[in-house]
């Protein structure tokens, strides 16, 4: 028993490096934002392999290691109560629903479902304090529009990376899918 959590452990640990890497590996994007290396995807497999309960601990400290990497960015809120939803919405929440998506299950579907589900409550997440934090720097124009409206600004501006994101994710997911179905049924990996 005490060998199979000091596996977790150690195996979570691991991912969380991998997925911390792969964070920095960033393409931006020509409306703002940017696209990762499929970041988030050792904690999706992760909490697919192990359970929402190791996955949500997983992506908790992974949510916290993002948080301190973006530290500069709460600084730009206005008041404490901006700097929290920026510290919550935009970390702590934002990251941590990717454990959620085990709830899936282990098969091909579960997994893309999976990711399809949490990477959009991590999009609501942006798009909230986009409109209500971010939405005081909203430009005149955006994409060719005039923007008037905070949310439609956050939807367009949060909208176009994590789409990129999302799809990129799910190409490379189901690419290792195959060859990794022995981890996500819980075999060692030889």
């Amino acid at each position: 028993m005490k060998k199979n959590v000091i596996r977790k452990l150690v195996e979570g640990a691991l991912l969380v490096a991998v997925a911390t890497v792969l964070s920095m590996l960033k393409f931006d994007l020509p409306f703002g934002g940017g696209v990762t290396i499929v970041s988030m995807l050792p904690i999706v497999f992760y909490s697919h392999r192990h359970g929402v309960k190791w996955g949500l601990g997983v992506a908790f400290v992974y949510s916290l290691i993002q948080l301190v990497l973006g530290l500069d960015n709460v600084s730009y809120a206005a008041t404490f109560v901006t700097a929290c939803g920026v510290v919550f919405l935009d970390y702590i929440i934002a990251y941590t629903v990717l454990g959620l998506s085990g709830v899936f299950g282990k098969s091909r579907a579960g997994v893309a479902i999976g990711i399809l589900v949490t990477f959009c409550l991590r999009f609501v997440c942006h798009l909230v304090t986009g409109a209500w934090i971010w939405g005081e720097w909203m430009p005149e124009t955006f994409m060719n529009m005039t923007m008037t409206n905070p949310w439609i600004y956050s939807f367009l501006y949060n909208g176009w990376y994590m789409l990129a994101e999302l799809v990129l994710t799910e190409i490379v997911a189901m690419l290792l899918y195959g060859p990794l179905g022995r981890y996500f049924r819980g075999e060692d990996l030889k």
